[in-house]
């Protein structure tokens, strides 16, 4: 793969947990308020300029129930007045209650594409989550963000058993060089021994920071970090920093943790073709690993705006609730 030359190096790969903007037991349903708020957030974390500024909503487009375009073309008369820079972030998200249930009842993840199922159910699981994404891409430009959807499988994302082995970058380089927010998901691709599989979008997060080395990353969940065992347990404890050694080994650091012999609990949906958090924690694990800070945290809460913000990498305070994954120097 190409090496990737950026003219500034990127603030911050933000992970959008499909459980966090969609509700994950309604159909391809999207958490409209955990939408907007995540994307609100996003707005106030990327702005360089501390003055509060017009937002001026790029969705020209006709939405379902709504009488009128978000922004009137005539509000960049005085185009000047209205410019924002924005600092340099990537947003990838996950596909939630979106793709998950055509992938599982298709076995695309399991590979096989010449059966006509699996066929079938690759072209249906890609239809949802550029659905999903296109929304997503919506929402964002709604709060005046310049996002561009980025699909994997049309940017040139191919694997290999489940490994990425490919993926064109430059795309994504240029979009950032040019002013644009990059929006990628997991998605269906091709697979080198397999004939197809899932994509998951932690993946994609590890890949695109080894390569564009962020300065942090955040995942935005449903449950305020990683716990000990399911936090539906009454006992279930949030772990509050998780370290990673040099052999990628990781173990948790606060708090101790007497019975757990630093074993951690994880369960996986039934429907989930992507590995849930178990995925989500290695993959953190790895990036922590280059060096980069991670923090997991639920969405749309003041913690999620703390974190997005870049506030954790000074100091994080006591009241902070998430997880942050760090590589134990």
């Amino acid at each position: 793969m190409e090496e990737i030359n950026l003219n500034q190096t990127i603030r911050c790969i933000v992970k959008l947990g499909g459980s966090a903007i969609t509700c994950k037991n309604e159909l391809e349903k999207i958490n409209e308020e955990n939408l907007e708020t995540v994307s609100s957030q996003l707005r106030q974390a990327m702005i360089l300029d501390s003055c509060s500024k017009k937002v001026i909503g790029m969705d020209w487009s006709k939405r379902d129930g709504v009488l009128d375009v978000s922004s009137s073309l005539g509000d960049f008369g005085d185009q000047g007045q209205f410019t924002v820079d924005f600092s340099r972030f990537v947003v990838v998200h996950g596909a939630g209650s979106f793709g998950h249930f055509q992938a599982s009842k298709s076995g695309v993840h399991k590979g096989g594409l010449k059966q006509p199922l699996v066929k079938a159910g690759f072209v249906a699981t890609r239809i949802s989550v550029t659905t999903l994404n296109l929304e997503i891409v919506r929402a964002l430009a709604r709060e005046g963000i310049p996002s561009i959807g980025m699909p994997p499988y049309t940017c040139g994302w191919s694997t290999s058993e489940r490994n990425v082995a490919s993926a064109d970058l430059s795309g994504v380089a240029k979009a950032i060089d040019s002013g644009f927010i990059p929006v990628l998901h997991g998605d269906a691709v091709l697979d080198e021994l397999l004939g197809c599989t899932i994509l998951s979008g932690d993946v994609i997060i590890r890949h695109l920071a080894e390569h564009l080395r962020p300065e942090y990353v955040v995942f935005l969940t449903d449950v305020l970090g990683v716990y000990d065992r399911p936090p539906t347990d009454p006992n279930a404890v949030l772990l509050r920093e998780i370290a990673v050694d040099e052999d990628g080994k990781w173990s948790v650091v606060n708090p101790t943790l007497e019975s757990m012999n630093k074993q951690v609990e994880i369960t996986v949906a039934g429907h989930d073709t992507t590995g849930g958090m178990a995925t989500k924690i290695s993959e953190a694990a790895l990036i922590a690993k280059l060096g980069i800070d991670v923090y997991i945290v639920k969405a749309a809460t003041s913690h999620s705006l703390r974190a997005l913000s870049g506030e954790l990498r000074r100091n994080v305070p006591d009241d902070w609730l998430g997880t942050i994954i760090r590589f134990s120097r």
